[in-house]
């Protein structure tokens, strides 16, 4: 384990080297890949490293999570609170549509992601940082993050780890037990889990990807949601050359 954190420290350091910037950004959400990230950039950087908390109609736990992994690894935060913003947007976007509210809740839930992406860029901008991803494997095969919201970041350090991983991580990199004991969530509205909204369990994922049995059920979900996601993991597609 200390190998492998150590590893992952130091490609953080190479990338901050390549880049010609000065440190690392990530947004603090409450959950447990974000505070993995954040003991990881922290680790990496000392001082020259950020946490941005952004509540957007969010539940207080969220932020209390948030603040409570600040404290447990000392790392620099900042609060955006972006929820009047997000009304405003939503507000002319159903005005320029002529609809009194959205039927999809993902539009009202992808502004927000995208909210928090810009929010974050804006600031490390500022400082001339990198915008750190906290996209895990299981999270990357499955698509099962905002295309230009938690998606839209410059790099991704968590990318080979599965869930069960990053629950590993979190544990040996003392991130607190309230984050840890959390049921995944991308805060997405009230009451949201992944595994609700997904149709399958972490573990199922994390098995499929470690070539273990998974049911047939469970399969076709993944294989779907991979498919249909394909696009997210890919630059925009261009016509042929002529």
């Amino acid at each position: 384990m200390e190998n492998r954190v150590n590893h992952v420290v130091g490609w953080l350091q190479d990338q901050v080297k390549l880049s010609g910037t000065k440190g690392l950004i990530v947004g603090l959400s409450g959950g447990i890949d974000s505070a993995v990230v954040a003991c990881l950039i922290k680790k990496a950087m000392g001082d020259k490293c950020m946490g941005v908390i952004l509540p957007c109609k969010s539940n207080e736990k969220d932020k209390t999570d948030a603040l409570a992994l600040v404290d447990a690894c000392g790392i620099e935060a900042v609060e955006v609170e972006l929820s009047s913003t997000h009304d405003i947007l939503l507000e002319g976007i159903s005005k320029a549509l002529s609809k009194s509210e959205f039927d999809n809740r993902l539009t009202d839930a992808n502004l927000r992601a995208r909210l928090r992406m810009t929010t974050i860029y804006g600031i490390a901008n500022e400082l001339n940082y990198l915008v750190v991803g906290t996209d895990n494997a299981a999270e990357l095969l499955t698509g099962y993050f905002t295309k230009h919201g938690d998606g839209g970041v410059d790099i991704l350090p968590l990318a080979h780890l599965t869930k069960r991983e990053v629950f590993e991580w979190a544990s040996y990199l003392g991130v607190p037990q309230s984050i840890i004991d959390r049921k995944p969530s991308a805060g997405l509205w009230e009451g949201q889990t992944d595994e609700d909204e997904m149709g399958v369990t972490y573990d199922e994922i994390d098995d499929y990807i470690e070539g273990k049995p998974v049911s047939e059920a469970s399969v076709a979900i993944i294989e779907k949601m991979h498919r249909v996601s394909d696009h997210k993991r890919k630059m925009p597609p261009v016509p042929p050359k002529f």
